[in-house]
């Protein structure tokens, strides 16, 4: 499995950017795919997450409201639509998929995770 995250870059605070991410390889069906994002001497933190199956989403209480994840089946994509951008939001963004089901107290830790990709960064100047 090879995921290919894109659509980093640089905004103003209150902007907007979306980043996709590509899987290849195996398909997302049946499994979760999440975004988490790594600050500058920072450990790497949860974004948001969803399950293929009932599209249920999650979200870490820094973006929600602010940032909407949805899933693309047929073309083996997630994406991250993020706004309001903030300063605080300048990281590293990496994508990521279960290879299983993790329960739902797990969705959110970097472990329930087994494939990443290689990370698209993210600048919101202030």
């Amino acid at each position: 499995v090879q995921l290919q995250a894109s659509g980093g870059g640089l905004v103003q605070a209150g902007g907007s950017l979306r980043l996709s991410c590509t899987a290849s390889g195996s398909s997302v069906s049946n499994y979760a795919m999440g975004w988490f994002r790594q600050a500058p001497e920072k450990e790497r933190e949860f974004v948001s997450a969803i399950r293929w199956s009932g599209s249920t989403t999650y979200y870490a209480d820094s973006v929600k409201g602010r940032f909407t994840i949805s899933g693309d089946n047929a073309k083996n994509a997630v994406y991250l639509q993020m706004t309001s951008l903030r300063p605080e939001d300048t990281a590293v963004y990496y994508c990521a998929r279960t290879s299983g089901r993790p329960i739902t107290s797990e969705m959110k830790r970097a472990r329930a995770y087994d494939y990443w990709g290689q990370g698209t960064q993210v600048t919101v100047s202030s």
